[in-house]
């Protein structure tokens, strides 16, 4: 039902309502008003009576008293009239004519009680009221009624008892009520009329304005709002399409200007309004988050921050996050949440993975074993892939449980590149920092790490393998006679010498163990967790990997011998700068008894002078 019908209904059921209570409020006061008059009208016939029954008395006549009432009730009003001796009057006078007598118990009732009573008998063609009024001895009369009777004053004499027919008032009432009936329904229809004409113009301004915001809802702000109404109504209107005019020119640009910052392509609403309240939302996150990452020193740092979101933010838990060396072709995980979601040989060859090779979102719902490479393909998954730079990318691998959680997840996939795209200037930067990092702790000609490096984080080692009860074995070397390469075959073959031992370190130690160039020929490896025989064999591998090293020298051949000391961290030292010095002094020691060997410490090598280890 339309509102304006609402209002017109409403209005006439008060109308109604009011011609109700008014219809029933007259037909009350028309009976009570034919009552009363009745009543007045048998009180005054009571009197007549009265007065007309102390003249017979005095003038002697009371025998002729029927004529006098029976003259009383030929009124038409009056339809029966007739009187009770009381007992004060039959004592002393006797019971009188037949129909002198009490004829009821309403009769009975009046001469004892002494009161009035009355009774309305209702049927379908008449209305009958009974009234019964007491006659009382009254002394004060202009004929006292003491004088011929023996009572005292206000005593009971009789009763006289009436009936009338008062139809005829209920007659005049019920045609007065339907004239009111008839003048109620025409000022309805009137009113009704009259309303409608009047409120027409609004509810047409109502519906305008309905449709106009029901537009504007969905984003469309190009209704106009037409009215015939005057006055305030028109202003409003007027302001209103002013109103919609500056929303149309300006939230277009609005919203572009927002998708520049953030791109919300998946917003499951068709609200503009809302949409941007929800990118505007996302901005103020995604800056948030890019002014706590840009002071962040590390990427491992900045990567841990991504993780977070994704846990927090995004209720994501069942993923792996990888980085891929885009040069090497190799991927390194940064996390992975409990096991890993891709074949092993992806790790060495990233072009396995579908989502790098294509550079394009992998949804395991787009065709059935997408990716022949996951783990997965029992259960829906989503791969996305970051390109970073030239030289490094991520890949983020979600798994879901159930449908729910799938298309949650594919709800949010643009939101999560939202923050890592503003992740990446921070993680180039963070890159390249470690880059120049690495340039710095690096020896240039070997790639080993330097002395630089072994200064600046040897303390942190040291503390981290007591705090977790691992040790170290600690490995110093020295090119034999390395002084005469030089000065015989000139310092280019003696870097070729340092390049070629470099390299047989590197085979011969595993990827938890640091090779440090120490300087010039000496070199330091720091073997993680070895036992005092493995680092022996170690040691030896490498002593014999070089030693059959043959360097081609203009037709002149030449090979070289290395010595190596072995101390241990930290049973041998408390401190690793001890132990290398440890191992320097097993070192000197090899030397100092013909070389070419591999030595581990004893105690009784170290004389203690120089220790402020």
């Amino acid at each position: 039902m339309s509102t304006k019908n609402q209002f017109l209904l409403i209005v006439t059921l008060m109308l109604a309502a009011l011609a109700t209570a008014t219809i029933v409020n007259v037909g009350l006061n028309f009976r009570e008003f034919a009552i009363n008059a009745a009543v007045d009208k048998a009180k005054l016939t009571a009197n007549i009576v009265k007065d007309g029954l102390t003249s017979h008395m005095v003038n002697g006549i009371m025998d002729k008293r029927k004529y006098f009432l029976d003259t009383i009730t030929q009124n038409n009003e009056v339809k029966k009239l007739w009187i009770a001796r009381g007992e004060n009057v039959i004592d002393q006078y006797g019971k009188g004519f037949s129909y002198e007598n009490a004829r009821d118990e309403m009769d009975r009732e009046v001469l004892a009680s002494g009161q009035m009573i009355k009774t309305i008998t209702e049927s379908p063609g008449t209305v009958n009221l009974r009234i019964t009024i007491p006659y009382k001895a009254d002394s004060t009369a202009k004929v006292s009624c003491l004088e011929c009777h023996s009572v005292n004053d206000g005593a009971i004499l009789g009763a006289v008892s009436m009936e009338f027919d008062i139809n005829n008032v209920r007659n005049a009432s019920t045609l007065t009520i339907l004239k009111i009936f008839g003048i109620n329904v025409l000022f309805i229809f009137i009113a009704l009329f009259v309303l409608n004409h009047y409120i027409k113009p609004y509810m047409e301004l109502f519906a305008n304005l309905r449709e106009g915001i029901k537009k504007a809802h969905s984003g469309d702000f190009s209704h106009r709002f037409d009215t015939r109404v005057s006055g305030e109504g028109k202003e409003v209107a007027d302001q209103i399409n002013t109103l919609f005019h500056k929303m149309q020119e300006t939230f277009g640009e609005i919203k572009h200007s927002l998708a520049t910052f953030v791109t919300r392509s998946n917003i499951g609403c068709s609200d503009p309004l809302f949409e941007a309240k929800i990118i505007i939302k996302e901005l103020a996150d995604i800056y948030k988050f890019k002014k706590t990452i840009e002071l962040d020193d590390t990427k491992t740092l900045v990567y841990q921050r991504i993780i977070t979101v994704l846990q927090t933010k995004f209720d994501i838990h069942n993923f792996s996050f990888f980085e891929i060396d885009r040069i090497n072709k190799t991927r390194d995980a940064i996390y992975i949440s409990h096991k890993s979601f891709c074949d092993a040989n992806v790790d060495k060859n990233v072009d396995l993975c579908r989502a790098y090779r294509t550079d394009t979102d992998i949804i395991s719902t787009d065709f059935p074993n997408l990716c022949s490479s996951c783990h997965h393909n029992q259960d829906e998954y989503v791969c996305i892939p970051f390109d970073i730079n030239d030289e490094v990318s991520l890949t983020l691998n979600i798994v879901v449980e159930n449908i729910t959680q799938f298309d949650q997840v594919n709800m949010s996939i643009t939101s999560i590149k939202n923050y890592i795209e503003a992740a990446k200037p921070v993680i180039e930067s963070r890159i390249l920092t470690d880059r120049l990092r690495e340039t710095t702790l690096r020896d240039g000609m070997t790639g080993l790490y330097n002395r630089r490096f072994l200064e600046q984080f040897i303390d942190k080692l040291a503390k981290q393998a007591l705090r977790d009860e691992t040790h170290y074995s600690v490995l110093m070397l020295d090119i034999d006679y390395f002084k005469m390469v030089n000065d015989t075959y000139g310092h280019d073959v003696g870097d070729i010498v340092i390049r070629a031992l470099s390299e047989v370190i590197k085979k011969s130690v595993r990827d938890a163990d640091l090779a440090i160039r120490y300087g010039g020929e000496e070199f330091v490896v720091l073997l993680h967790n070895s036992t005092r025989e493995g680092s022996i064999a170690v040691a030896q591998k490498i002593h014999d990997e070089f030693n059959k090293i043959k360097f081609d020298l203009n037709g002149e051949s030449l090979q070289k011998t290395i010595s190596i000391g072995i101390s241990q961290f930290p049973s041998d030292a408390n401190s690793i700068w001890k132990a290398i010095k440890f191992a320097d002094t097993a070192l000197y020691y090899a030397k100092e008894h013909g070389r070419n060997q591999v030595i581990e410490f004893e105690a009784e090598m170290f004389d203690g002078e120089g220790d402020n280890f």
